[in-house]
């Protein structure tokens, strides 16, 4: 039997790919180097299916990964995967005895943004440079052993890449956990025997372009009178004007039961533009994997 290919944000020790590992345990793996890229290897057929964050504890949406599952990709959402999440300070092992003199601290923007204290604190008017992943950072710092600079990423890629960890569980807030979405190109939902039982659908909703009043109210109660329990609303510009936007819903019901037949149907009717990215059930992960 041929195992699948699952494509994850790169490199090897990234948060996705211990995320990816914990669900794909015999699948091929293949690291890439953007959310973007990801997205498109599983639109141009390159891999079956795709990890990539969708979403974190302290700093809410990924964007970019949202922003093109609505605008450039027509995919769909088969598993989520949540992950506890610990950021730990790094360096190389040449600098190990003078950290605290580092010139410039590497992350992803969203690891940076959860230890915004630390940092601020820690280490005042130090550069902070972004990255596109973690690992990506931690690799960088390794193969620039001149450099007395740092990153902020997991203990696997520190490992990974042979640096030292200078200070343990620098964010900010003791709850950290990420959201993973794996997208396929087929709307088939995972089922394994680890998930939690709470099967989900995530609906994205353009209001009708008359711009009446009440449209967003009239939206949430074709979930509201049909007792569908909504878990998440989030609003995202639609990037065709200010103030002009769509809503990502998460219902916490399947997309094939009558009532969420009726609500679509319904909401089509309204006027509104849906798009559905498929129904999932959620895998929670044992151990440390973390965001990006």
């Amino acid at each position: 039997m041929s195992t699948q290919t699952v494509a994850y944000l790169g490199p090897e020790a990234s948060f996705t790919h211990l995320a990816s590992k914990e669900l794909f345990e015999h699948e091929t793996l293949v690291p890439i180097r953007t959310i973007p890229e990801c997205i498109e290897a599983v639109v141009s057929g390159k891999v079956d299916i795709a990890v990539v964050p969708i979403e974190n504890a302290l700093e809410g949406t990924v964007p970019l990964t949202i922003d093109y599952l609505f605008h450039e990709a027509d995919l769909y959402v088969i598993a989520e995967i949540q992950a506890p999440i610990e950021q730990h300070l790094m360096v190389h092992p040449l600098h190990k005895k003078h950290w605290e003199e580092i010139t410039t601290i590497y992350s992803h923007p969203h690891a940076l943004a959860q230890c915004h204290k630390y940092l601020y604190y820690r280490f005042g008017q130090v550069p902070l440079d972004q990255s596109t992943s973690t690992a990506a950072a931690a690799k960088f710092v390794s193969e620039n052993e001149q450099l007395c600079i740092g990153a902020i990423g997991n203990a696997s890629a520190a490992k990974e890449y042979g640096l030292e960890i200078v200070e343990h569980n620098i964010h900010d807030f003791h709850f950290n956990h990420t959201r993973f979405f794996v997208v396929s190109r087929d709307n088939h939902c995972i089922q394994k025997p680890m998930h939690t039982g709470q099967v989900k659908t995530t609906v994205m909703v353009t209001l009708p372009k008359d711009d009446r009043s009440g449209a967003l109210h009239q939206v949430l109660s074709v979930f509201t009178w049909r007792q569908l329990n909504l878990s998440k609303i989030e609003s995202r510009p639609l990037k065709t004007g200010l103030g002009n936007y769509f809503f990502i819903i998460e219902v916490l019901e399947d997309e094939k039961v009558p009532m969420m037949r009726g609500a679509m149907e319904e909401l089509q009717a309204l006027g509104c533009e849906v798009k559905s990215l498929g129904s999932y059930y959620t895998y929670e992960t044992k151990k440390e994997v973390a965001t990006f």
